[in-house]
């Protein structure tokens, strides 16, 4: 940090702080200027910010990229993701009823467990993040976290095959499973079973956040198709993750019922192993990108040396000028220099050199502007992704909600029933049917209606799914309401495990669409928005951001189901909850309606901050700046 400052001018008056400010902001703009690391390239009318030289894995500068990264260097990595994806949604659909049958745990025990497996290996995203971006990178960042992904995986194949490890089945039906009559499992082997698990959970900390990252560094940010590979590549990416939701919910599924539960799980594994095995041999293609440190110590840099200077005036004699290293790079390894915005000014005082700091100031007392800019950078981003912890809530309550829905309905399709247990696979049929035809279709539709040449913009994107999300789940209550009715009328209010014949349970199919098309264009364009106005070397806690967000609703859900519950209900007074276990006498509508109504206020919500945003992209140029 002892490099020299970039002064503003002493010899203006002091009468004079706007032609201060402006002067310092030339040569602040003048000192970007000399980073060969930042280019700029006109695209669609905005411009792209370039990011840092690609590395190899030993961290040395790549001489001839046209043999690395690319498409081919990409699809090496979409399998990860795949595999991930199909053994996360293979375990939220199996496991519930493996504990339940199997463990003979309580329902709620059991429900409460894979809600607490699906949190953790989303939550934890931001530790995954953390690591790849301050310390490993995001190439070993995800190689060792898939392996311990995959020795979870083993461990519970080990569970389902070996009997000592689970508890005797021996004259246990299901009537005494639902009685609570059977043998309950002995403490070292749930201790068994929570370590295998939770091991499965944790090993997604590091996977989740890094893939899609690691997927987009393959492309050359200098290239002037970049945008559009981009905006390709998170969509295939997204295609990769729904398919390993569809094999999770047909032949995860089928392999359970037809062979069995270690079958199931083992399955699994294969799979993760496999994944993996493609991934390390991708290895020689892959582009990285240098780790910049620990981004939470910087983070805690600027908000200490902010604090610490928050008396400081910017017009004050004793103001030498915005703090930034000279010469072509950022003081932050992997990272482009950031200009600087008008944006929370109070941060700008970590910034704010004062003759004070002396000629070796501590990096706790004085930061780049670079380092500050990143703060804001985060700062400003957070809003967004939190908007879609609504969306979020609603897809967890249709994995778990809809369901029982579907055991009251007809599930045949011709002579073929299918079972309840596959009708969350919808969803995902109609992500892949919509991401599919997005370049064939929508983009051409959208590019019509907004004049954006990639369709949408991110923002516009997420916008647009939050809206639809809203419409799912109002046609959900809807039809709820109906199917309510139509039990109570024709004499199913008791027998709510009994389906009805005469309703087709291919009903469901409409909010399950609705909510596939919300969820492609919400999370795609997430994804990307992350990557694209993340700072350089936090573009994996960037993407964690997603993560975090979906992980965050798995426990709002479970919390509002709960509140939902006690003010509903009263089991003392035989009075019902919205959510009661019989369906047919519960309110699903009421329940569906207050969602729609929270997606309502979501989406305003999201409109406030979205309108408000101005992406990096935007930013003023700094040839501007110094004319």
């Amino acid at each position: 940090m002892g490099s020299k400052e970039i002064r503003s001018p002493e010899t203006l008056p002091e009468k004079y702080p706007a032609c201060v400010e402006l002067s310092s902001r030339m040569k602040l703009g003048a000192h970007f200027m000399e980073s060969d690391e930042r280019r700029f390239s006109a695209i669609g009318g905005a411009y792209v910010a370039g990011g840092t030289t690609p590395v190899n894995i030993k961290g040395k500068p790549i001489e001839d990229l046209s043999k690395t990264g690319g498409w081919i260097a990409a699809f090496f990595i979409f399998g990860n993701e795949m595999a991930e994806r199909m053994a996360y949604f293979g375990l939220s659909v199996n496991m519930v009823t493996f504990l339940f049958n199997v463990m003979h745990r309580p329902f709620y025990s059991s429900a409460n467990a894979v809600n607490n497996f699906l949190g953790i290996s989303q939550a934890s995203s931001v530790l995954g993040g953390f690591i790849a971006d301050a310390y490993l990178g995001r190439y070993w960042t995800i190689a060792i976290f898939t392996t311990i992904y995959l020795l979870g995986l083993t461990g519970i194949t080990l569970l389902a095959s070996v009997s000592v490890f689970v508890p005797n089945q021996a004259q246990c039906d299901q009537l005494s499973i639902l009685l609570g009559a059977c043998e309950q499992p002995k403490s070292w082997q749930m201790l068994y079973l929570y370590t295998v698990l939770y091991i499965t959970a944790f090993g997604a900390a590091g996977i989740r956040p890094c893939v899609s990252s690691f997927g987009a560094d393959q492309f050359d940010e200098k290239s002037k198709d970049y945008k559009a590979h981009l905006d390709r590549f998170f969509n295939f990416f997204y295609l990769s993750v729904t398919i390993g939701v569809i094999v999770a919910f047909t032949m995860v599924v089928y392999i359970q019922m037809r062979y069995g539960w270690g079958s199931a799980f083992g399955s699994l594994a294969i799979a993760m192993g496999f994944s993996n095995a493609i991934f390390f041999l991708g290895t020689p293609l892959y582009r990285h990108r240098l780790p910049g440190g620990s981004p939470l110590t910087r983070v805690a840099q600027v908000l200490v040396a902010a604090f610490y200077k928050r008396n400081a005036s910017f017009s004050s004699s004793s103001r030498i000028g915005l703090y930034e290293v000279p010469g072509r790079k950022s003081a932050i390894k992997g990272s482009a220099k950031i200009e600087h915005t008008d944006d929370f000014r109070c941060l700008d005082k970590a910034a704010l050199q004062i003759k004070e700091d002396g000629s070796d100031p501590s990096p706790w007392r004085l930061c780049t502007v670079t380092q500050v800019e990143e703060v804001k950078i985060l700062v400003k981003l957070l809003p967004i992704p939190a908007c879609t912890i609504m969306l979020s809530v609603v897809l967890t309550e249709f994995l778990t909600l809809s369901v029982q829905q579907a055991y009251t309905l007809n599930t045949h399709m011709g002579h073929l029933k299918l079972p309840v247990t596959c009708m969350p696979v919808f969803p995902g049929l109609s992500i892949f049917l919509i991401l599919a035809l997005y370049y064939s279709t929508f983009a051409p539709l959208l590019r019509r209606i907004t004049g954006h040449p990639q369709g949408a913009s991110q923002l516009q994107r997420v916008g647009l799914g939050l809206a639809v999300s809203i419409l799912s789940v109002a046609w959900a209550g809807v039809f709820e309401r109906y199917r309510r009715n139509y039990a109570i009328k024709h004499g199913y209010e008791l027998i709510f495990l009994t389906p009805m014949s005469d309703l087709s349970a291919y009903w469901l199919l409409i909010q399950y669409c609705l909510i596939g098309i919300a969820e492609v264009f919400s999370i795609v364009g997430l994804l990307e928005f992350l990557y694209q106005e993340a700072p350089d070397a936090m573009r994996s806690v960037g993407s964690a951001y997603a993560a975090v967000a979906g992980g965050l609703g798995c426990f709002v859900a479970s919390i509002l189901n709960n509140i939902v519950r006690a003010i509903t209900g009263n089991e003392a007074q035989g009075k019902p909850s919205w959510l009661s276990q019989n369906i047919n006498v519960g309110k699903f509508d009421y329940f569906y309606f207050l969602l729609t109504v929270l997606s309502f206020i979501n989406f305003c919500i999201f409109l406030f901050f979205a309108k408000r945003y101005k992406y990096r992209a935007r930013n003023a140029i700094i040839e501007e700046e110094v004319s």
